[in-house]
């Protein structure tokens, strides 16, 4: 359990050389700590400086200068972490970084532990824990779309949104609570009727929301995407393209790729994990024959399918084999070789593919009409203005589990199960709300989710 009465510090910028490294101290003793080992040269003690001031000066080990030094004041409430805090910026060498966090150790503080900063700060009331995880999720973002996603998730847009579906929930638990508590009194604001419709639609709203899921692990972490084709397609063209290298080798000659070649890709705002697989074909190759069932595999277990298809040459049985292994998954066809004369008709696609695009992987054209394509398939563009994106696996699986008891309310309503088991029910999925923002989270779920973070934030 974290002791919040003990004063930590931790580097807070990653490992390496730089031009600036940061060490952070917070808690009860933070402004102390640093008087112990900044000197500033007309005397100025960091724990008699207003907050948000800057400081210049040296940082010592005893005696022993280590570097020039800007310390940096927060006093709490008014500081991340919600406690009085002090910051040194000093030369950006590991070295250096390790000397001074030394120093701090030596003057009293503790080292931090992972996330800790973030942790005082959701303990302190600075942030709940969608906000929190959000903070990670902005560390570790790849593109411009995860990061304005984490972003308005720590500014707080998907927390107001499960904090006005919880208050909405505390409505008509208190509705079946008086009609369960006081029958005879006629206290009820709302109707068994009114109740069912209003649980019915929040199930709905959540479900929608944990929808967001798939777009967020789409700028997160990236979907898993197989791109398949008949042999000499161009998959493996494409691959070299949307990879800016030759991770694949193009040559003339049909069934050269035998193997998956993987790399991940950012197109758009979307993150791909591709793999380039076999031709997809009949063949009496051993190896070969490999290399296609691997085809297969991948493609089964995608999240997305860039089916390849080659426009200058009239649609075939290996096509039709395409066609069938991309049904019932999101894919978009490709149809490859714009560059050269079309003998290739498009119409046969039509109804089988989210999206269809034309292109020369060759030439590097249609890769614009392409990343479209990805993202409207992905519903990339829905996440402009929304709710707020479902960002972890956390949050996801509560989503899930408290629309299941939604549901679950609103068919004992249908079934004329009587309304105090209905109202156990609807405590139950405004727990689930309370529990993803940390209202009502236990101290595992909390550890849970510091559990990943990096030591210094």
């Amino acid at each position: 359990m974290l002791d919040t009465e003990q004063t930590v510090a931790a580097i807070a910028t990653p490992a390496g050389t730089g031009g600036i490294g940061v060490v952070r101290i917070s808690g009860p003793d933070a402004l102390t700590v640093a008087d112990r080992v900044f000197r500033h040269k007309n005397g100025k003690k960091p724990s008699q400086t207003p907050g948000y001031t800057a400081l210049y000066g040296h940082v010592y080990d005893g005696d022993q200068p280590l570097d020039e030094v800007i310390c940096l004041v927060f006093r709490g409430p008014a500081s991340f972490t919600g406690e009085d805090t002090a910051e040194f910026s000093c030369h950006g060498g590991s070295y250096l970084l390790s000397r001074v966090l030394r120093a701090c150790l030596k003057a009293g503080a503790k080292p931090a532990g992972p996330g800790e900063f973030t942790r005082r700060a959701f303990l302190n009331g600075k942030l709940d824990l969608v906000q929190a995880e959000a903070v990670a999720a902005l560390i570790g973002a790849r593109g411009d779309g995860a990061a304005k996603a984490a972003l308005e998730n720590r500014e707080g847009r998907l927390s107001r949104t499960l904090q006005a579906e919880a208050e909405k929930l505390t409505e008509v638990a208190g509705a079946l609570a008086a009609s369960v508590d006081f029958p005879e009194e006629d206290l009820a604001e709302l109707s068994p009727a009114e109740i069912r419709e209003r649980l019915a639609a929040q199930a709905e709203r959540l479900s929608r929301l944990a929808e967001t899921f798939d777009q967020g692990k789409a700028l997160t972490e990236g979907v898993s995407t197989a791109i398949i084709g008949r042999p000499n397609a161009g998959k493996s063209t494409l691959m070299n393209l949307l990879s800016g290298s030759n991770r694949s080798i193009v040559t003339e000659i049909a069934g050269t790729t035998r193997d998956v070649v993987e790399q991940t890709v950012r197109l758009g705002d979307a993150l791909l994990n591709l793999a380039d697989t076999a031709g997809l074909r009949r063949t009496a190759d051993p190896v070969e024959r490999l290399g296609v069932d691997a085809a297969k595999d991948r493609a089964a277990t995608a999240g997305l399918i860039l089916a390849v298809f080659d426009g200058s040459r009239p649609f075939s049985e290996e096509d039709e084999e395409v066609c069938r292994i991309a049904r019932g998954t999101h894919a978009i066809a490709i149809v490859n070789k714009a560059d050269l004369p079309a003998s290739f008709d498009r119409s046969v696609l039509e109804g089988r593919f989210d999206r269809i695009v034309s292109l020369s992987a060759k030439e590097e054209r249609g890769l614009e009409e392409l990343q479209e394509a990805v993202a409207q398939t992905l519903s990339l563009h829905q996440l402009e203005g929304g709710e707020g994106i479902v960002f972890s696996a956390r949050q996801y699986g509560a989503l899930v589990g408290g629309v299941e008891v939604l549901r679950e309310a609103v068919a004992a309503l249908d079934c004329g199960v009587t309304l105090d088991a209905v109202s156990i029910l609807c405590e139950e999925a405004l727990n689930v709300l309370l529990e993803l923002t940390g209202k009502r989270a236990s101290a595992a779920i909390v550890e849970e989710v510091f559990r990943n973070f990096c030591v210094g934030k």
